[in-house]
């Protein structure tokens, strides 16, 4: 069995969120890392914090929706530590508005960072793992991989895509070499603040937030003992029976909850975020939206009214 020290964790999207808190994590249980994302400049710094807690570490930019980028990243990952263990997708980018008015090529480029960059990579990944007889891939997909809601067409697509990928690839993959789906309900990242937004509102972020550390955890476990399907965050994993038992009241309670608790305030001008390009104020673990309490009250209350109303309509049928 191959022990901690030796092993090493390729982490895709480490500058900032969930990447950047799994780098982090790893770090903690000892692991050499490769750190890869967008922004060399953010991934200095993230390799500073893991060398200090005494990992090796591998710094190399990467865009995940360029082929020929992430084959480099493979190849400079297994010359430098001399094999791959864990596989980390945690790049994602994100766009709020209709679907009429969120720009082709924004869409586009959240389909092939989210979707078409993580199926390329494994696709580059997977020869490792079979000479090696061993691997683990570790996708992050979302609560929005089973469910659907109005106003991120694109990111849905991108997600529920992910989890067709990962059913149908399981089956294929040899013995000794793992994948799981990790499903984060909303996590108390940047990524709100610094994806595209052409609603003409400000965003903000479904609660209650997760705590990015919590995916972390999820992850690194699953690298240690891989899981098929990690949900984390227990508030909205409900949101997946419920659409599944009632999906027509689900889909009239989501509009009007977005519009009362994620899209508020405004004017705000039409902007592509960090889709195409990193921004380094994006770059943080946390977005900060754990702080904010009023939502998180707010969200006790959609909750609750969510709840009465599919009672009255179960009441209703069976009257």
């Amino acid at each position: 069995m191959t022990r901690n020290q030796d092993r090493v964790a390729v982490v895709i999207g480490a500058s900032s969120g969930i990447g950047r808190a799994s780098a982090l994590r790893f770090a903690r249980h000892s692991y050499r890392i490769v750190l890869a994302s967008r922004d060399a400049g953010t991934l200095e710094v993230v390799a500073r914090e893991t060398r200090r807690l005494g990992s090796p570490t591998l710094i190399v930019p990467t865009d995940i929706s360029d082929e020929t980028q992430v084959q480099g990243l493979v190849d400079a990952a297994v010359s430098e530590f001399g094999r791959i263990d864990a596989w980390v997708c945690a790049a994602s980018v994100f766009a709020y508005g209709r679907f009429e008015d969120v720009p082709a090529d924004v869409f586009r480029k959240i389909i092939d960072t989210n979707l078409i960059g993580v199926i390329s990579s494994v696709r580059a990944v997977l020869p490792v793992f079979r000479a090696q007889g061993r691997g683990g891939l570790i996708l992050v997909g979302s609560v929005f991989s089973k469910v659907a809601a109005p106003y991120t067409s694109g990111y849905i697509a991108s997600k529920h895509g992910l989890l067709g990928f990962a059913e149908a690839l399981r089956p294929e993959l040899p013995r000794g070499i793992s994948l799981s789906l990790i499903l984060p309900t909303t996590i108390d990242t940047p990524i709100y603040q610094h994806g595209a937004n052409f609603t003409g509102k400000e965003v903000h972020a479904l609660p209650p937030a997760v705590a990015p550390e919590r995916v972390a955890r999820a992850i690194v476990r699953s690298a240690r003992r891989p899981r098929r399907q990690v949900v984390v965050g227990q508030t909205q994993r409900l949101t997946i029976p419920l659409q599944i038992l009632f999906p027509t009241l689900f889909a009239r309670l989501t509009q009007p909850a977005l519009l009362a608790i994620a899209l508020r305030k405004g004017p705000v001008a039409d902007s592509d975020g960090n889709v195409f390009a990193p921004t380094p104020e994006s770059n943080g673990i946390s977005g900060g939206w754990r702080r904010r309490r009023r939502i998180r009250l707010a969200s006790a209350g959609l909750v609750a009214a969510s709840l009465l109303a599919i009672l009255r309509v179960v009441g209703a049928r069976t009257r």
